[in-house]
């Protein structure tokens, strides 16, 4: 911004330096009017109604921002869908990404040549060890305690590793309804671990030219293995690894007598630090054969976020929208069994309502609970449908007590 005046960067260092200063953010967005920046005075006026949602004055310099018309004013001609346009860059996207989903595909593998052999280890990106932990999983304790005691706990220590002949690899099967944060809960194992993150799907490995995507699946693996510790995570299995009885494609059946070798791969001492996980919302479309001992022999079931999570995730998502006097208890309670992704549904659902009263009346106001709540009713639980597909499942295919989880689950919800 090299036309600004030294007045208007000076008080931009300012507001950057002190946020919560309301007055000398109304003051700055008061010069960036008078400049005609409307944009930018939306989105500072935006942050000051979070800091005082209550403020008149606040109120009316964002209705100057938005050239919204005053109470009792009928223009003959506004641009409506310019002010709606405008208010939605300070209420977010339309349709907001999932944070327990973001991240999940890697770019296309390239080598430095940019030739793409798929033979190459180094051609694949692993994310460096991240920040992300447990602890920031909002509520699931029960899935936590399962993760800490099952793969987490013998990998921290290795004197009782040692002590029971258990070395440092594993397998791990995630599955549940979609949108319940698998992805996120895969990487906050990775960040326990202090390990790196390579994420996998099947547009990743399947190649057009025979042998080559068998290929990738190698090279996958060697560089995991080059960089171990490291964490590799099969994304949506049931792509990778269908059953082969039902796949007619040989390409896919020789991904999955691959992927077997690889997972073999991993019994060897040299193999130690590379961890498996995979996710998939179907686990019975899963090849057995990549299921047995040895390979992603430990499943965890991931449900819908409990309360706890819910509350959680909904503070993610209303942390930079104006809101005010959300009771956050009565959306919690009115959003059971529904997903990460549906809860981020609710929040967009809601902004938009009160963005269209806003462009409607003319007079800006905050969120409230009753804009969350309508926004529920109109909402069903992804999950509703995935539950009535595996209902069927753990009545009639429970085969060696493979669900039981989901049985225990499916009777405490007297879905069963």
């Amino acid at each position: 911004m090299s036309d600004e005046s030294p007045l208007i960067r000076s008080l931009r260092a300012a507001v950057a330096a002190a946020p919560e200063d309301v007055p000398l953010r109304l003051h700055f967005t008061e010069l960036l009017l008078a400049e005609g920046r409307h944009d930018e005075a939306v989105t500072q006026a935006a942050v000051a109604l979070q800091h005082a949602p209550g403020d008149e004055a606040v109120r009316d310099l964002m209705v100057r921002a938005m050239q919204l018309p005053t109470v009792g004013a009928q223009p003959p001609a506004f641009d409506w869908a310019s002010a709606e346009q405008e208010v939605s860059d300070v209420v977010g996207p339309r349709f907001a990404a999932d944070p327990a989903d973001a991240g999940d595909a890697t770019e296309a593998p390239l080598t430095s040549d940019g030739s793409g052999d798929p033979a190459d280890a180094s051609a694949w990106d692993i994310d460096a060890p991240g920040e992300v932990r447990l602890a920031d999983v909002g509520g699931m304790q029960e899935v936590k305690d399962r993760l800490e005691a099952a793969f987490l706990a013998p990998m921290r220590n290795p004197e009782l590793r040692k002590l029971y002949g258990k070395s440092l690899r594993g397998g791990l099967l995630l599955y549940g309804p979609p949108g319940c944060g698998k992805t996120f809960i895969a990487r906050a194992v990775a960040g326990e671990l202090g390990a790196g993150f390579m994420s996998v799907s099947l547009s990743d490995i399947l190649d057009m030219y025979i042998g080559t995507s068998e290929k990738n699946v190698h090279g996958i693996f060697e560089a995991a293995r080059r960089q171990a510790p490291c964490v590799v995570f099969l994304d949506e299995l049931d792509a990778l690894g269908a059953k082969r009885s039902r796949t007619h494609h040989s390409g896919l059946r020789n991904v999955v007598n691959q992927l077997l070798t690889e997972l073999d791969g991993i019994n060897a001492a040299q193999n130690d630090g590379v961890f498996v996980l995979a996710a998939t919302n179907v686990p019975w479309d899963v090849d057995l054969a990549l299921r047995r001992p040895g390979r992603l022999d430990r499943t965890l079931l991931v449900l819908p976020p409990d309360a706890p999570a819910r509350e959680a995730i909904l503070r993610y998502h209303l942390r930079e929208r104006p809101i005010e006097s959300v009771d956050l208890g009565k959306i919690v309670k009115a959003t059971e069994d529904f997903s990460g992704a549906d809860l981020a549904h609710v929040c967009e659902s809601a902004a938009e309502y009160a963005l269209l009263d806003s462009a409607r009346t003319g007079t800006v106001r905050m969120i409230g609970t009753k804009d969350f709540l309508n926004a529920a009713k109109q909402i069903r639980p992804s999950s509703e449908s995935w539950f009535a597909s595996a209902r069927n499942v753990a009545m009639f295919a429970n085969d060696g007590g493979m669900y039981d989880d989901l049985v225990a689950y499916l009777k405490k919800k007297r879905k069963l």
